[in-house]
């Protein structure tokens, strides 16, 4: 089913700290979404305080860029007195959207935050165009559907909701083994909501089967020699699928990740971006395959093994035997300042002089340099960087722009 309209879709990127921040809108983000201190679904982040907030929405209003705060807990009664002061202050940090999941918090925002938009959360289920058109009648601006639909089931619901109503999807990220992240198990296991945003994740640990009248015995149900992961979900990655995605009616593109690091939202931001310039810029044509030099950089983070999701309306193998990451690549240093021999690098792992360097730059496209000389802070060469955030020349036969992330191919491989 094609949409009667096409837009270019926003790419959200996620940022759990300053630093994540200032890498998604260096690297292409039309919009972020951030949690604070309280009432977000990623308690682990650092997430923003009131000193920060203001400042994250200056740093993306100054680019013409959008800030999006997270209120999509499901409150427990004694915290709604809290609620308030928390809506009001949103408001008054001019966030460009408040995303919320409950009811209640939805039309407490309505009253203390009445100029603030609301982003409707995936948590809330939404598998429909009448509960779309319920939230939008109730005040929503968007809607962040569940991520169980597939792509006719998409463009159904855009065709039968208001043109006004933006469609958000996850395109991107961690997937949970539960409907649309509505679950209990760390809540059984550990005491910890992640209904509040304190999930301890023990769909990723390993299980083993006790037989009851042996006490202290277990018995391994093997997948494989690593042991049994019952609910460990893959990863989810669109990137193969923009045309769909776009003709879906999607309006904004959500990549998952407040938890990650700046290095994971500056490349993956960066992939979207560049993907779906490319196809937007290249006519919208049907034959667009996304390039495999954007493909690859999905490859350069640490991530589970990568699946479709619902989008093609069957999920084959949606979870894993293996618990661990994929990792081919090692962040191995930020570049701060452009040198015309390379640049002045601050050390995030281990390498070496001789190392094949590959240098992501805010433009985006990745190139690479050898590693020619290394000098510290000294004045000394060196054959290596093995401590923690040194700052070093790096001479290379290039230039390195200021904030370009510079990864090495892990030596395993």
């Amino acid at each position: 089913m094609m949409n009667e309209y096409i837009t270019k879709p926003e790419i959200l990127a996620p940022a759990g700290d300053e630093e994540a921040l200032s890498a998604a809108l260096r690297f292409g983000a039309d919009a972020v979404y951030v949690g604070a201190q309280q009432f977000g679904m990623r308690t682990s982040p650092k997430n923003f305080d009131e000193e920060s907030l203001p400042r994250a929405v200056r740093s993306a209003h100054e680019l013409g860029k959008k800030l999006y705060l997270t209120c999509n807990i499901l409150p427990r009664e004694t915290q709604l007195p809290q609620l308030p002061d928390f809506l009001a202050f949103a408001q008054q940090c001019s966030v460009d959207a408040l995303i919320i999941a409950d009811l209640g918090v939805f039309e407490l925002a309505k009253k203390y935050a009445p100029n603030v938009p609301r982003h409707v959360s995936t948590q809330a289920g939404i598998v429909n165009s009448e509960t779309a058109k319920a939230f939008y009648n109730m005040g929503a601006d968007r809607v962040v559907l569940a991520r169980e639909l597939s792509f006719g089931e998409i463009s159904a619901i855009r065709a039968n909701i208001p043109k006004e109503l933006e469609i958000e999807c996850f395109v991107q990220g961690a997937m949970c083994v539960s409907f649309s992240g509505r679950c209990l198990i760390s809540e059984y296991l550990t005491g910890r909501d992640p209904n509040r945003g304190d999930c301890s994740q023990p769909c990723r640990w390993k299980y083993h089967l006790f037989e009851e009248n042996r006490e202290g015995n277990f018995y391994p149900v093997m997948e494989d020699n690593g042991g049994t992961f019952l609910y460990n979900s893959k990863d989810m990655c669109m990137i193969d699928y923009i045309p769909e995605l776009v003709k879906a009616g999607i309006s904004s593109f959500k990549i998952e990740g407040r938890a990650k690091t700046a290095y994971y939202s500056a490349v993956t931001t960066n992939a979207y971006r560049q993907a779906v310039d490319a196809y937007f810029s290249g006519g919208l044509r049907e034959d667009f395959k996304t390039p495999e030099l954007i493909k690859e950089e999905l490859e350069k983070i640490s991530h589970r093994e990568y699946s479709t999701g619902f989008y093609l309306g069957t999920t084959p193998g949606q979870t894993t035997s293996n618990g661990g990451y994929i990792r081919h690549y090692d962040l191995v240093a930020l570049c701060e300042q452009e040198c015309d021999f390379g640049g002045i690098i601050t050390q995030r792992n281990k390498f070496y002089l001789g190392d094949i360097v590959d240098v992501l730059p805010p433009g985006g496209i990745p190139f690479t340099v050898t590693a020619q000389k290394l000098v510290n802070e000294n004045g000394e060469e060196v054959d290596s960087t093995p401590h923690p955030m040194e700052r070093l020349e790096l001479h290379c036969e290039k230039k390195i722009p200021a904030g370009s992330f510079l990864r090495v191919r892990k030596k395993t491989e």
